[in-house]
């Protein structure tokens, strides 16, 4: 694969779900010091929601096809577009059965960019910006949980990651999926009932004193914005990916701290 003629880009594998993509390319905006239009970097955004299966139903074992192919067949579409940087917003597709997956089908394509690692780059932010913080407390999906891609990321950097009960993730899964009210379905605005489910979480963490606590599905900073939840630090993984992103496409770049 060849990829010289082509002007190189940051890469983004959206459709996971399809507003986590915009999030990820609006911050990634927010991210560069920018005057003027030619001032912001060249990205890519690759929606194919339609392309991808289900990635929380694979990993609980209810739908038996790896989401890990499409995700691998996108990102080689996207270096052989130009994307020399590439990044995916999804906590959940990080989970090891789907992403070994799809970065060994990037690897034979021949690419020889950077893939961004969202998960192993949060736990080194968390680890210089937090030095006193040992207790991640990580709001996520159901599938993400069973994976448990937080913890085997995390805990070789000296973090202990909590999780709300299993009552409390059913909850939140529901107040990201369900149909009815969920952010997947409604997240412009979030409904009233997925707020109010995601806040009662985050407060669970909160009163187990969690240190900082994680949004770890890309659609939560949707429902919770701003920095803190009641005095304890908020961290937003698409954040820290936008400024890995832009710092690895252009080194010269000095990020700002975005919106």
């Amino acid at each position: 694969m060849s990829t010289q003629q082509l002007p190189p880009s940051i890469g983004v594998l959206g459709g996971l779900g399809p507003y986590a993509g915009l999030d990820l390319v609006h911050k990634i905006f927010d991210c560069c010091p920018a005057h003027r239009d030619q001032d912001h970097l060249p990205v890519m955004l690759y929606s194919f929601p339609n392309e991808i299966p289900p990635r929380v139903e694979f990993l609980l074992g209810s739908s038996p096809t790896n989401p890990g192919h499409a995700m691998g067949d996108i990102m080689v579409r996207l270096a052989q577009a130009g994307a020399t940087v590439i990044g995916m917003p999804c906590n959940t597709a990080h989970s090891a059965p789907m992403l070994d997956v799809a970065l060994e089908r990037l690897k034979r394509s021949g690419f020889t960019g950077r893939f961004i690692h969202m998960i192993t780059a949060t736990a080194e932010y968390l680890r210089k910006t937090f030095p006193q913080a040992r207790r991640i407390g990580v709001l996520c999906t159901q599938g993400a949980y069973a994976s448990q891609v937080f913890t085997q990321h995390f805990q070789p950097a000296g973090l202990e990651v909590i999780y709300p009960d299993e009552a409390g993730r059913d909850a939140l899964q529901h107040a990201i999926s369900d149909p009815d009210f969920g952010i997947k379905a409604f997240s412009q605005p979030v409904t009233a009932q997925a707020r109010a489910a995601i806040e009662a979480q985050a407060e669970s963490l909160r009163s187990r004193q969690a240190d900082v606590i994680l949004l770890g599905c890309t659609e939560l900073p949707l429902a919770l914005e701003g920095k803190d939840f009641r005095g304890i630090p908020l961290v937003d993984p698409t954040r820290i990916l936008a400024r890995c992103l832009v710092e690895a496409f252009a080194p010269h770049v000095v990020c700002s701290d975005g919106k």
